[in-house]
């Protein structure tokens, strides 16, 4: 039998990774994939400083050494001098994604007028798909949750594993054969 799909989820922030509060940002992360995907799947999970040298590295090593088919991250996507996220991702992928990033602030303008503040974005690393999230885990579920019906399908077209999602809980789009 094959080995699951693994998928990455990496914090990012100075104070989670320093121990000065919990992980919670992640771990919700790691929640909703598990209700949303029916596809068993395995966990490559780290919380590292907002580091954009360490970032880019730890994104190459979930796509590449780990064969992660989706990387999320959460964090470090706002205007702040150390938010830096966005930018590793634009390193190390071969195509950006524009669109996700269009759509999940659409989502949050739904709940705070700062979402026109938020950078997050997406790209693909060889058959691996990244997605920004912003760092709060309402903020995680609102705009995961707009993005994810197309995920599935993109990690489909980019030669990664077929994710099929739960459908009481998340319906994913695949086009008609």
């Amino acid at each position: 039998m094959a080995n699951p799909p693994r998928i990455g989820v990496l914090n990012i922030s100075d104070r989670a990774s320093a121990g000065v509060y919990e992980d919670t940002p992640g771990k919700a992360c790691v929640a909703l994939l598990r209700e949303w995907l029916a596809t068993s799947f395995e966990v490559d999970y780290r919380v590292i400083p907002d580091e954009q040298p360490l970032i880019e590295a730890e994104l190459r090593r979930l796509a590449d050494d780990s064969g992660c088919c989706l990387v999320v991250t959460t964090g470090g996507t706002g205007p702040a001098p150390r938010d830096v996220t966005p930018e590793a991702t634009e390193a190390v992928s071969d195509k950006l994604l524009p669109g996700f990033g269009e759509l999940m602030r659409a989502t949050s303008l739904k709940y705070v007028p700062t979402a026109i503040l938020s950078r997050q974005t997406a790209g693909i690393r060889g058959r691996t798909l990244i997605v920004n999230l912003p760092g709060r885990p309402k903020a995680i579920r609102e705009n995961l949750e707009a993005v994810f019906p197309a995920i599935p399908y993109c990690i489909d077209l980019i030669g990664g594993p077929r994710l099929e999602t739960n459908e009481a809980a998340m319906k994913a789009f695949r086009p008609k054969a």
